[in-house]
């Protein structure tokens, strides 16, 4: 009888071993919620299998790095996305997943398909023409997207100059190869 009590509990202390060494292992993304009302709309369902890449500064007066003043500028172009990533890593969430976020405007996908925000999931890096993504930057991004990936059918992970080439230059400064070889592509 000890010895049967004593296999059940170094079965147990073994399941609980790989259970913390698989808990550990696991991503845990530095998420905050800053939900917007502008910038979107509610929907009932839509099928999400796009995801576009962009890049976003405070234009105006202030640190152009600043998440509040990029949300404000937002707001006065009556714009938004569905994540901010902060040059920290942090993760914002301005519009929930379910919901169209307007961030990527007159564009088109590879297979022909026009209104994208309505099918898609904005990111926004925060960064400059002059500067690139951060390493924290870069590590969210990856980890955000193949958090999204595994909840839904994603088709295309583009940046915005691949949905709008006559009028868009960002995501800039991001190394594309270097993100779809840590993504996995």
């Amino acid at each position: 009888m000890k010895q049967i009590i004593k296999i059940r509990f170094s079965v147990l202390c073994l399941i609980f071993v790989f259970i913390c060494a698989f808990v550990s292992g696991q991503t845990k993304l530095k998420q905050l919620d800053k939900t917007v009302c502008f910038g979107m709309h509610q929907a009932q369902s839509r099928k999400i299998d796009v995801i576009i890449v962009h890049s976003v500064f405070n234009a105006s007066e202030g640190d152009k790095y600043d998440v509040d003043l990029v949300i404000k500028q937002f707001s006065h172009y009556h714009v938004s996305s569905h994540y901010l990533l902060g040059r920290d890593g942090t993760i914002y969430q301005l519009v929930k997943e379910k919901n169209i976020s307007y961030h990527a405007g007159h564009s088109q996908l590879p297979d022909g398909r026009t209104g994208l925000n309505s099918c898609s999931i904005g990111i926004e890096l925060i960064t400059s023409t002059e500067d690139a993504p951060t390493d924290a930057q870069l590590n969210s991004l990856v980890a955000l997207v193949k958090d999204i990936k595994n909840r839904y059918k994603i088709k295309y992970v583009l940046r915005h100059s691949d949905i709008a080439p006559d009028r868009k230059t960002d995501p800039w400064n991001l190394n594309w190869l270097d993100f779809q070889k840590r993504l996995g592509n």
